[in-house]
């Protein structure tokens, strides 16, 4: 039996049921494979009082510390995260919640390896807990984890370090592993492992029928991911000005609301871009069924999950050359890779509406995306990791 502590700070909850999602279906995978078991720890991190009175952190009150999520045992510590302080004291902030829970923990699940599945702050921390319970340590790196926290100048030593430090990696896409090398991490420590899609649940719908949920006539543009910056919604919103008759729907919540429709309203295209706010994962596969394109401008990615999510429902892609995207889009049939302009989008948007590839071709190129192979490659990298340390123990 391979006993793994899964440890995540991106990890849904009762608040957050879109937070980490991925990370949710990767780790579910992995407690359903065969001889294995899995406890999960998706810490918080909270300001500290009278800051986490805010409105913004309150509703966390009601997340318990313990629970079974989905079959899963779920520990979520809170840990104290300092305004203003851009992650210095993350690290050591989560290791000190984290020592007595595991300390507990290894009582009656004395765990063989530490899953860390997103880089920062839970990568550094858990190097120093594998170091406390004498067992592997794998980071995986999934986009802004490294290119945001691998380059800020508060955290950017910490994350190269545990990158050193761990004994095995994984990254979303081989562009990411380029860009943790690039940093200063070991090539032959990491493994690419691309994310999954659940193919049953994303799949092609008639497009027509689909549309009429969303009250959308003509084509149909759907943008996905959080309201930031990063994302670039703003730009495909201002793209629609040279793409007559189209509407775009982008779901998604965060800070850039606001700057997303000031760049429809100077478009002019106010009346066709709507925000349709955070949609629940179970409802986006209607969603991206419905579309005839998916456009998404990110300035960085690892490789985006809406990506192949919308190739899986038959649906083209639009994407800028952001991490992994020569690995989804590998044939015109998939889609178009632009420069991040909103002449660029427009003009491959209008070009794949016209072709208008059938569904089923568009589809296959979602095929080697399973959660299957997530699952098969994730448990053969953590067995390998625990037998080298045992070997070099013996």
């Amino acid at each position: 039996m391979l006993r793994v502590l899964t440890l995540s700070s991106l990890f849904p909850d009762q608040t957050r049921p879109n937070f980490g999602v991925f990370v949710e279906r990767q780790t579910l995978g992995l407690a359903a494979a065969e001889d294995v078991a899995v406890r999960v720890v998706a810490p918080i991190g909270m300001p500290p009082w009278p800051v986490r009175l805010h409105r913004q952190y309150r509703s966390f009150a009601g997340v318990p510390t313990a629970e079974t999520w989905k079959g899963m045992q779920v520990q979520r510590p809170r840990f104290t995260t300092w305004p203003g302080t851009q992650g210095r004291f993350h690290v050591a902030a989560l290791t000190r919640a984290l020592i007595p829970l595991l300390d507990d923990m290894r009582r009656d699940f004395p765990f063989d390896v530490i899953d860390a599945s997103f880089f920062f702050p839970d990568g550094p921390a858990a190097i120093t807990l594998g170091k406390r319970y004498g067992v592997p340590v794998s980071i995986k790196a999934r986009g802004a984890d490294i290119h945001f926290w691998g380059t800020q100048s508060a955290t950017a030593a910490s994350v190269v370090a545990a990158g050193r430090a761990a004994d095995g990696l994984l990254a979303v896409s081989g562009a990411m592993r380029d860009d943790m090398v690039s940093a200063g991490m070991l090539s032959e420590r990491i493994r690419v492992h691309h994310t999954g899609v659940d193919l049953d649940r994303f799949a092609p719908l008639d497009r027509c029928i689909a549309k009429t949920r969303f009250g959308v006539e003509g084509p149909l543009i759907v943008s996905v991911g959080a309201l930031i910056p990063r994302k670039g919604h703003e730009i495909v919103a201002r793209a629609m000005q040279s793409v007559p008759d189209a509407t775009l729907l982008i779901a998604g919540e965060g800070p850039s609301r606001v700057a997303i429709q000031a760049a429809a309203a100077s478009a002019g295209v106010a009346d066709r871009v709507r925000l349709l706010g955070s949609v629940p994962h179970r409802d986006l596969p209607s969603l991206m069924a419905a579309a005839d394109v998916m456009a998404l401008a990110s300035s960085s990615e690892g490789l985006a999950n809406a990506w192949v999510e919308a190739l899986a429902c038959g649906t083209p892609i639009v994407i800028t050359a952001a991490g992994g995207a020569q690995e989804v889009v590998t044939d015109p049939t998939a889609g178009r890779i632009v420069e991040r302009d909103a002449g660029a989008l427009a003009g491959a948007i209008n070009d794949l509406l016209t072709a208008a590839v059938p569904a089923e071709q568009v589809r296959a190129h979602a095929a080697g995306f399973t959660w299957s192979a997530n699952t098969a490659a994730l448990r053969d990298h953590l067995l390998d990791l625990v037998a080298r340390k045992r070997a070099a123990a013996a």
